[in-house]
């Protein structure tokens, strides 16, 4: 098997305070879901006042959504190797997509509320969406070089493949009845692996 190459990227960080109240926010969200997010409740559950939160966030949409971003980089920290190979990024796609869809966080949000995951992650490029494409296009390039990719933009085909996997996710409980857990995999393995192909 080849080795991988070591795969850099530069996640933001959060100071103890800040960790405090995101912390607070990734409980309130798994209890309350997204409408329990208030910065009254996030500073009576870090223990912190509204104007050290303020300090931080303009409201509480920006806390919700460095949340998020805080769970993705923890997502993306289990792959500190980028895949060098079409089958090694296939495999790492479904890895990720596993991880995402039972992340605390985000799997209460695909259960509960679909809708606020739609909010937060499709209707528009974010800070979590960027990173993933950024890592996304790493591994693309590589593989690229191994041959096993397609020629093209590693960015843009980077872009439709986090499409397929954001649309798989979305969807998999509307289909449950209609394919098992193993054919969806199949599936979408499929889907994923053909897009790269050469």
């Amino acid at each position: 098997m080849e080795e991988r190459q070591a795969f850099a990227i530069s996640p933001p960080t959060w100071d103890a305070t800040q960790s405090r109240v995101l912390d607070a926010a990734d409980d309130l969200i798994r209890r309350r879901g997204m409408s329990g997010v208030t910065i009254a409740e996030l500073a009576r559950r870090s223990e912190l006042s509204r104007p050290t939160i303020y300090r931080n966030w303009n409201d509480a949409d920006d806390v919700v959504r460095a949340a998020l971003l805080r769970r993705i980089t923890v997502i993306l920290a289990g792959f500190p190797a980028p895949a060098v190979t079409r089958t090694q990024l296939v495999d790492d796609i479904l890895r990720f997509i596993e991880l995402f869809r039972t992340d605390a966080v985000y799997g209460e949000l695909l259960e509960a509320e679909p809708e606020s995951f739609t909010r937060y992650t499709l209707q528009r490029v974010g800070s979590s969406q960027r990173m993933i494409l950024q890592w996304l296009a790493a591994a693309i390039g590589a593989a690229q070089d191994d041959g096993s990719v397609r020629v093209g933009d590693p960015a843009q085909i980077s872009v439709m493949l986090l499409l397929i996997a954001q649309s798989a996710v979305l969807s998999h409980g509307t289909v449950a009845d209609l394919i098992d857990e193993q054919a969806w995999e199949r599936e979408l393995r499929t889907a994923l692996d053909g897009h790269l192909r050469p």
